[in-house]
């Protein structure tokens, strides 16, 4: 299988990005509801405030996340809509480590 080096250099950015268990339940969530508040993905993921918020900063740096403000409530969305392939592919994934 011959795949582009651009192609492969974006996917391990975009691999590099989601690498942690918090951005991944992140984007799990937001696949089943297209939008969600910070206390929702808050109330989903069981992850604090903080840490939370430093995840979805850094998702939506680097162009995954796209992000809605609606008085003093910030909805996360995401932009790169691919990303439920990667879910996908782990849930198949019957590796034994």
């Amino acid at each position: 299988m011959k795949i582009e080096r651009e192609k492969l250099e974006k996917a391990a950015f975009i691999l590099k990005t989601i690498a942690h268990p918090t951005r991944l339940a992140v984007i799990a969530q937001l696949q089943e509801k297209d939008e969600l508040s910070v206390n929702e993905l808050m109330d989903k993921t069981g992850c604090e405030q903080s840490l939370l918020s430093h995840h979805l900063i850094n998702m939506k740096t680097k162009g995954l996340l796209k992000v809605r403000k609606e008085g003093t409530s910030v909805f996360y969305s995401l932009k790169e809509l691919n990303l439920g392939s990667v879910l996908a592919c782990i849930e198949k994934c019957d590796c034994h480590m």
